[in-house]
């Protein structure tokens, strides 16, 4: 006789119906394949993708009258007019400062790079022009191109490869006219000049490259703010998670396996509500303890850590609100909320935080992503009191205001549902359907 506890094999064919076997195909397809647009489009050719890449332009030169002449030229301009009109205005924005507000500008990384043009230019290039026909010592004018590393490596790349570009056309451009100019001097006859002195007018301009501010050893050639900001992330999505789910599980909410073993305690009477609070509380206390890790870790690391009070306020501050909110998320649409969350945080996350390639050199949406996404914020703060002495216009003021918008958004969303669940009598427990005998 057949025993009557014997599985009935048809209930276990409903429940792996075809549906339900395909549905877990199709969403890590679907993951799979945003994972794919996200991650590769934003690296596969950002200097495509340059759109407003802020360099500052700034001219000093006070101008001249060049001899042989009767009145007063300024090269400087001549450059800064000449620069304005060839470089591409939808993928550069050059910005014409004075020094003072391009330095302010740096230290708070707000351009990536400036073009200093000396106050002697023009006074060089004609003490330069008469050299090639009178002896003497001379000197050949610069032009300064400043990179800022603390916006990061990337970012410096493309400084200096504008500089490259930009700058050569300018330095043919001036030694054209400056050949002119030696020409005229000597009616005509260039034959008058050597080789190496026509060599010099042909390719007039020094360019000096240099670091403005440069980063001081321990600070990951500009990615330290990045993978800071993405540690921080990660504590307080993860934590949330992990909290939720062991408190789940100590609540008899759900059946938790320990390698053989399953375990699945009764079910503990407790509002949506209150479990939502708890659960809180237990992320409040990790915020402020995993941040205090991670600067202790950094700063056993060698991390250089310039404004530690301030790295670990904002540190527990953005853990607390991306594990509020992460936990929110879970009490509104229960295990469905873990990919949610990964999307949210991590997946779009990541390529729209600006902290390896510039918002500048992405493709266009992930500007409009890094106005809301919670890497973005979380990064230019962190980069803020890394790099840029917690400067409030260097991101922190933003960061810290959109982070604190994430939080208040992440509790409201968690206590109206938690709080409609409540009054519906939407207790968790499992559905009321009634099961074939076995």
């Amino acid at each position: 006789m057949a025993s009557t506890d014997t599985p009935d094999v048809s209930v276990d064919a409903k429940r792996l119906s075809p549906i339900r076997l395909v549905l877990p195909i199709v969403v890590a397809t679907l993951v799979a394949a945003l994972l794919g647009v996200m991650y590769l489009d934003y690296v596969v050719d950002p200097q495509k993708n340059l759109h407003h890449f802020p360099i500052a332009l700034v001219n000093q030169d006070v101008g001249d009258t060049l001899p042989g002449q009767n009145q007063r030229s300024n090269f400087g301009d001549q450059v800064t007019d000449g620069l304005m009109k060839a470089v591409p205005a939808n993928q550069f924005d050059l910005r014409q400062l004075g020094i003072t507000q391009a330095q302010l500008e740096m230290e708070s990384g707000q351009v990536y790079g400036t073009i200093i043009i000396p106050s002697d230019f023009t006074k060089r290039l004609g003490i330069l022009g008469i050299g090639s026909v009178v002896s003497g010592d001379i000197s050949r004018p610069t032009i300064t191109l400043q990179t800022n590393p603390r916006s990061g490596t990337f970012a410096s790349s493309v400084v200096q490869q504008f500089g490259a570009q930009a700058l050569s056309q300018v330095n043919g451009t001036v030694g054209k006219q400056l050949v002119q100019q030696v020409t005229t001097q000597l009616k005509g006859q260039t034959s008058q000049l050597s080789g190496a002195a026509l060599l010099t007018l042909n390719q007039p301009l020094q360019i000096v490259v240099e670091q403005f501010r440069p980063l001081p050893s321990g600070s990951g050639q500009g990615l330290i703010a990045f993978f800071y900001a993405l540690l921080l992330l990660m504590v307080g999505m993860l934590g949330g998670m992990i909290i939720h789910t062991l408190i789940d599980s100590s609540l008899g909410f759900i059946p938790t396996e320990y390698g053989p073993w399953f375990v699945h305690f009764p079910r503990t009477p407790i509002t949506r509500v209150r479990t939502l609070l708890l659960k809180w509380g237990l992320m409040a206390v990790t915020a402020l303890v995993g941040s205090g890790v991670l600067l202790g870790v950094g700063s056993a690391l060698g991390m250089t850590i310039t404004r530690p009070l301030a790295l670990y306020l904002y540190g527990a501050f953005a853990i607390i609100a991306v594990g509020f909110t992460a936990i929110s998320i879970l009490a509104a649409i229960g295990s469905a909320g873990l990919i949610l969350n990964t999307i949210l945080f991590i997946v779009l996350g990541l390529p729209s935080s600006g902290g390896t390639v510039p918002i500048e050199a992405t493709p266009k949406y992930f500007g409009w992503l890094s106005a809301f996404e919670p890497m973005h914020q979380v990064f230019l703060a962190v980069r803020s009191i890394v790099y840029f002495d917690a400067n409030a216009a260097a991101g922190l003021s933003r960061g810290f205001w959109m982070t604190a918008l994430g939080l208040a958004i992440g509790v409201v969303l968690g206590l109206v549902i938690t709080r409609f669940y409540d009054r519906k009598g939407l207790e968790r427990k499992p559905l009321n359907r009634a099961e074939p005998a076995v």
